[in-house]
């Protein structure tokens, strides 16, 4: 860490170990820069938690706080990529140097590529999509569970980001289905072992909220029938709601797997 680094984190602490009252509870958000985890660090905010907001890009971080307003103070913005080890390791040092707990992560990073058929995608973008998606995924969970573990008092929630895709595929998808169907594995897992640490692990699988991922379904998108098709969106508004109501739970209640969609998308009865 750079001097000039080093004195802004010390400023950064300062702040939130003055202004944040052990009551106040601690999130962290991946992905927070834009989309789904923009509108779920939001509604965390807005409801009262400090928020930690994680992604590569800090500028798209910083705007995310800004949109907090009045609560912008009690973001804390740091760029991070989930897929390497080393960065993981910063994010976490500076969440228990600010804070010193944490009692909610939400799991929530992920990226695809263009659809296409197994043999004609190159492995170069295979690793693209499950490092961010099931690699980093792990690295988060595995550090949260680290620090909810030993922290006074014990416990915390973690919350992945798996997908309609956790349960079924969209043509040309292997990469992006396989993660999620990981992530999965990996909630299960994550809540089985938490059990004796007071650590909840569930899982909210979204189908269509509307962010840069999904402006594709507003011009038509493949269907597993052949055709192409419109497809209907919901306000990821809707997603983060949903998320703030997991995470307020009491930590002796879980969702264990929620899925939140648009009612009349292709999910039900698709194929």
């Amino acid at each position: 860490m750079h001097s000039s680094d080093a004195s802004a984190h010390t400023t950064t602490a300062a702040r939130f170990n003055k202004g944040t009252e052990m009551s106040q509870k601690i999130a962290l958000v991946t992905g927070a820069g834009s989309g789904v985890g923009r509108r779920t660090a939001l509604a965390f905010l807005n409801d009262g938690w400090s928020v930690v907001l994680a992604g590569r890009r800090i500028a798209e971080l910083e705007a995310t706080a800004k949109l907090a307003g009045d609560a912008s103070s009690q973001a804390l913005p740091v760029s991070t990529d989930v897929t390497q080890p080393e960065s993981v390791t910063a994010l976490f040092s500076q969440i228990e140097s600010t804070f010193g707990r944490l009692d909610m992560v939400f799991n929530n990073a992920g990226t695809n590529v263009p659809p296409t058929t197994a043999d004609n995608l190159g492995f170069e973008d295979w690793r693209k999509v499950v490092s961010v998606n099931l690699d980093g995924c792990f690295l988060i969970a595995s550090y949260a569970f680290g620090l909810m573990r030993k922290q006074e008092p014990q416990g915390g929630r973690i919350i992945n980001n798996g997908s309609i895709s956790a349960h079924v595929p969209r043509p040309g998808s292997i990469a992006y289905t396989a993660s999620k169907h990981a992530v999965t594995g990996l909630t299960r897992t994550l809540s089985l072992d938490g059990r004796p640490f007071n650590i909840a692990c569930g899982q909210i699988d979204i189908g269509n909220a509307a962010s840069e991922m999904t402006a594709r379904m507003a011009v038509g998108v493949p269907q597993a029938n052949g055709t192409m098709a419109v497809e209907p969106t919901i306000d990821a508004g809707i997603v983060a709601n949903a998320v703030l109501h997991m995470a307020n739970l009491p930590l002796n209640a879980n969702v264990q797997f929620m899925t939140v969609m648009a009612t009349n998308m292709p999910f039900i009865g698709r194929g």
